[in-house]
C-alpha cells in the first residue's frame, strides 16, 4: 500500500514518490537558537521524528536535515540582553535544544546545518539571483524582486495584490516593491557580519534555508516540513529563491503542523501561557508528551492541558503495563513449550499490523494508528487471560509491539532500565506537592513508579532523600 501525504501546495493527498527509488530527503525548519524551545516547537521535533521513523520502518533511507538559525535579529538582540557573543548564545541554545531533543525521545538528525557554517553558499546564492535579475542591491541591502517570480503566494494561497502596503507590511523605500524581500543586509555598527559583494553584512532568514537545503539535500527536496505558521512568508519566500534559482520545484511535499493551544487558548508572550518542554520533563514523562502530540492529527490544532497530559500518562501506563505483562508470562513456566503460535492470533497480529500501516499510510494518521495499538492491548490482554499461552505466540506479540514503539517512542523504559537523576528529582518533587494538595492517589502512583524502577525514597527531617536499590 503506497503512503499518501496532503500536500500543502496542492491542498491534496498524494500518493507519496520519492525522486530517488528507495531514498527520502527530508528538510525541516528547525530552531532560531536565542532561546530554549517551548512547546510549540516541540510539535514539529517530535511529528516529523515519527515520520522519518515511519518512512525508515518500511525501508526508506532518509537524509533528515534540521538546521539552527544561529545568526538574526532575535539572535543579536538577545545576545546584547545577556551580554554575550552571538556565537556563545548560539552555542548555549544548542546544546539546550539537543538536551531537549534527547528528553523527548527525538533521534538526532542526519545534520544540523548552521548559518554560520554556510556562509559561502548562502552568498553565492545571493549573487546568482542578482545575475540573473531576480534580485537587487539597494544601500548595501539586497531584496528578492518579488515581480520576477509570478507564482509567489502559490504555497500560502495568498492574493498579494490585495494586501494594503503600508498598513499591513511596512513600506521601506529602498525597495523597488513593498513585497520584494530581503536577503542580504548591511551591517549596523558593532554587529557580527561577514564579507559580501555589497559589503559587510548578514544573510536576511529565508536565503539561509534555501542555501542549505540544496546543500545538504538537493535541488529538489523529497519532502519539506515546518510549522503552519512558516507557510507565509517564510517557505513562499524559499519557493520564490530557490525555484528562480535553478528551474526546479523547491520541493514534491510541503508537510505543515498545525498550531499548539494551551487551555483552549492561544500560546502567546502576552498571556504568559508558553510552556517549556525542559521544565515538563520534571515532572512527566518525554512518552507522556509525545502521547499528546500524537493522538491529534498532526494537520490539526493541538490542545495542551494539564488534563491532557495526565490522561496521557494514563495511556502511556496502559501501553507500558501490557508489554511488562507479556514479558512476565513469558518468564513464566506456563509459556515455555516448544510449540508454534496460535494461528488465530498470529492472523489477528498481522491484520493489526496491517491496520496500523494503513492509518500511518493516510498523512500520517498518528492518532488512528495509535488506536490501533489499543486494539492489540484488548487482543493481547484477552490472550494473556488463557490458562496455557504459547511462548512462539507471546514473542510475536512483542515483536509488533517493538515494531510500533520504534515507529511512536512510546513506552515507558523497563524496570531494569534507570531512570535520569532529574527526572527523579521532578518525580519527588510532584509527589510532594501532590501530598500537600491532598492528592494522595497521585502521591502513590508516583511512589509505586519509583519503586518499580527500583528508587528507594526515605523521609528526613531535611525532607526526602531517595537512593537505588
Amino acid at each position: 500500500m503506497s503512503i499518501k501525504i496532503y500536500n500543502s501546495l496542492t491542498r491534496e493527498k498524494e500518493t507519496f514518490v520519492p525522486l530517488e527509488p528507495g531514498k527520502v530527503n527530508m528538510y525541516v525548519c528547525g530552531p532560531t537558537v536565542y532561546d530554549y524551545i517551548h512547546i510549540g516547537n516541540a510539535r514539529p521535533v517530535i511529528f516529523f521524528d515519527v515520520v522519518r521513523r515511519y518512512l525508515e520502518s518500511v525501508g526508506y533511507k532518509v537524509n533528515y536535515v534540521v538546521n539552527f538559525t544561529d545568526v538574526d535579529d532575535k539572535m543579536i538582540r538577545r545576545a546584547g540582553e545577556l551580554g554575550v557573543t552571538v556565537p556563545e548564545l548560539a552555542e548555549r541554545f544548542i546544546a539546550g535544544f539537543n538536551e531537549d531533543r534527547e528528553g523527548l525521545g527525538v533521534r538526532p538528525a542526519s545534520i544540523n546545518p548552521r548559518v554560520t557554517e554556510n556562509m559561502p553558499e548562502i552568498v553565492s546564492f545571493i549573487e546568482t539571483l542578482v545575475d540573473k535579475g531576480y534580485a537587487y542591491e539597494s544601500g548595501g541591502d539586497v531584496y528578492f524582486r518579488t515581480s520576477a517570480f509570478p507564482e509567489y503566494g502559490k504555497l500560502s494561497h495568498k492574493n498579494l495584490d490585495e494586501l494594503q502596503y503600508g498598513i499591513r507590511v511596512e513600506v521601506d523605500e529602498r525597495k523597488e516593491n513593498p513585497q520584494d524581500f530581503v536577503l542580504w543586509k548591511a551591517a549596523k555598527p558593532g554587529e557580527i557580519h561577514w564579507p559580501s559583494p555589497w559589503g559587510d553584512g548578514r544573510p536576511g532568514w529565508h536565503i539561509e534555508c534555501s542555501a542549505m537545503a540544496r546543500k545538504y539535500a538537493g535541488e529538489t527536496l523529497d519532502i519539506h516540513g515546518g510549522g503552519h505558521d512558516l507557510q507565509f512568508p517564510h517557505h513562499e519566500c524559499e519557493i520564490a529563491q530557490s525555484e528562480s534559482l535553478t528551474g526546479k520545484p523547491l520541493a514534491r511535499y510541503w508537510m505543515h503542523n498545525g498550531f499548539v493551544n494551551i487551555n483552549n487558548e492561544k500560546m502567546s508572550k502576552s498571556l504568559g501561557n508558553g510552556i517549556n518542554p525542559r521544565e515538563l520533563l520534571k515532572r512527566t514523562s518525554a512518552q507522556a508528551i509525545r502521547y499528546v502530540m500524537l493522538t491529534t492529527h498532526y494537520r490539526s490544532p493541538l490542545n495542551f492541558s494539564e488534563e491532557t497530559l495526565r490522561q496521557a500518562e494514563n495511556s502511556v501506563a496502559r501501553l507500558t503495563t501490557n508489554r511488562d505483562n507479556i514479558k512476565h508470562r513469558l518468564a513464566s513456566a506456563d509459556a515455555g513449550s516448544s510449540a508454534g503460535p496460535d494461528a488465530g492470533l498470529q492472523a489477528r497480529l498481522e491484520k493489526l499490523k496491517e491496520e496500523f500501516r494503513a492509518k500511518m499510510n493516510d498523512d500520517f494518521n498518528t492518532a488512528d494508528a495509535v488506536t490501533v495499538w489499543f486494539q492489540l492491548v484488548s487482543e493481547t490482554n484477552a490472550y494473556l487471560q488463557r490458562e496455557t499461552v504459547e511462548a512462539a505466540s507471546l514473542k510475536l506479540i512483542l515483536e509488533l509491539i517493538g515494531e510500533l514503539d520504534d515507529v511512536f517512542g512510546l513506552l515507558l523504559p523497563e524496570a531494569g532500565e534507570e531512570l535520569l537523576d532529574a527526572e527523579i528529582e521532578g518525580l519527588i518533587a510532584e509527589r510532594t506537592e501532590a501530598r500537600k494538595n491532598r492528592n494522595f492517589a497521585r502521591a502513590d502512583e508516583i511512589r509505586d513508579l519509583l519503586a518499580a524502577r527500583g528508587i528507594l525514597l526515605e523521609d528526613t527531617p531535611q525532607g526526602i532523600r531517595w537512593r537505588r536499590a
